[in-house]
């Protein structure tokens, strides 16, 4: 398989912003593998997925040990194009990956935060990727059996091996997120980075976790800034027959989320990206980084061409204060938080 080179002007087509209080710098954009890189998915369409996104300076490329499906692949077919059309760019990239969710059988795969689990998991996940290290990795959930000092133990111990650069957190509540950085950094380590379920229509972290991320010196990644698609232009006239909804590993985006009412607040919105000049996708994601304690946005893409589109958002990040206004008319809770328990540290 040959590779060709990628642009000479990758860099200076992405914005970077530093994370938190540490030294490292992320593309305002950053590519999540949640959907379209599992098995059920062209490989050659991955690949071309990723190359496009590297291509606009898009270094940070976010995994998970349950992104699929079926669970692990992602990971594997984005190891494949680690020793294919990335191999020469691996101190150029940003590689995370989890361990929370549910991966093997039995009492020690179940997820969760224990120190069995988590550790054994990042072992399974640097043999997938086929890499010594990677860059960030999180706790993908809060874990209510186990003890907070546990998990975030674990974490510290991934650092110390040389296993992880960095260690994070996800779905974590304003609390928790607290706790857990007072506990990694009596171990020595400083946590980096919290990654959150963010968008127009779920704005949770605004009620006390991006302050509890500034107190502490920790960025925040946002994840699904689109709503799983419903704020974009794909559900805006009905259901495409294509419709993540209507494919394999597309579980997570339900019916009830498609609501007239949710579809009203789309169009709406829509209506105010129309006059700004941009997409609903890209108003969506300049919305999210428009507050500077938010480091990047992670997005998904199923062709090179929303990878384009998306960095399209970075042409017109500022609002004014009417359109803020007036995007708050229709930005409420819309009942789309799947991850709702952990981040009030419920149980699943």
């Amino acid at each position: 398989m040959s590779v060709a080179p990628y642009a000479a002007d990758r860099y200076s087509r992405m914005q970077y912003r530093f994370c938190g209080k540490s030294g490292l710098q992320l593309p305002l954009l950053s590519l999540g593998l949640w959907h379209n890189f599992g098995d059920s998915a062209p490989y050659e369409n991955q690949r071309a997925i990723v190359r496009a996104a590297f291509d606009l300076g898009i270094t940070h490329f976010d995994l998970a040990n349950n992104y699929g499906p079926p669970a692990g692949s992602a990971e594997s077919n984005f190891g494949r194009m680690l020793r294919g059309d990335l191999k020469a760019y691996r101190d150029e990239l940003i590689i995370s990956s989890k361990a929370g969710w549910d991966m093997w059988p039995g009492p020690y795969g179940q997820g969760g935060g224990s120190r069995k689990y988590v550790l054994a998991s990042l072992d399974q996940s640097l043999k997938r990727l086929g890499l010594d290290y990677i860059d960030i990795f999180y706790s993908h959930r809060f874990d209510p059996d186990t003890p907070l000092e546990e998990t975030m133990g674990a974490l510290a111990t991934a650092v110390s091996q040389g296993k992880a650069l960095y260690v994070g957190i996800s779905s974590y509540s304003p609390n928790k997120t607290r706790e857990a950085a007072q506990l990694l950094q009596a171990m020595g380590v400083r946590p980096l980075i919290h990654q959150p379920s963010y968008n127009m229509l779920n704005r949770w972290i605004e009620g006390g976790l991006l302050d509890a991320l500034a107190e502490n010196g920790m960025g925040c990644i946002p994840f699904s800034p689109l709503a799983q698609g419903l704020l974009s232009e794909k559900y805006l006239n009905g259901i495409p027959a294509n419709a993540r909804v209507n494919r394999p590993g597309g579980g997570s985006l339900k019916q009830a989320h498609l609501s007239p009412e949710n579809i009203a607040r789309a169009k709406a919105l829509n209506e105010i990206a129309k006059k700004r000049g941009q997409s609903l996708t890209q108003m969506a994601i300049a919305w999210v980084l428009r507050d500077p304690r938010v480091t990047t946005a992670l997005i998904g893409a199923s062709s090179p061409e929303q990878v384009r589109e998306n960095v399209g958002a970075l042409a017109k990040l500022s609002f004014s204060k009417e359109e803020l206004a007036e995007i708050d008319r229709h930005a409420v809770e819309s009942g789309i938080n799947l991850w709702e328990k952990p981040s009030t540290d419920q149980r699943p």
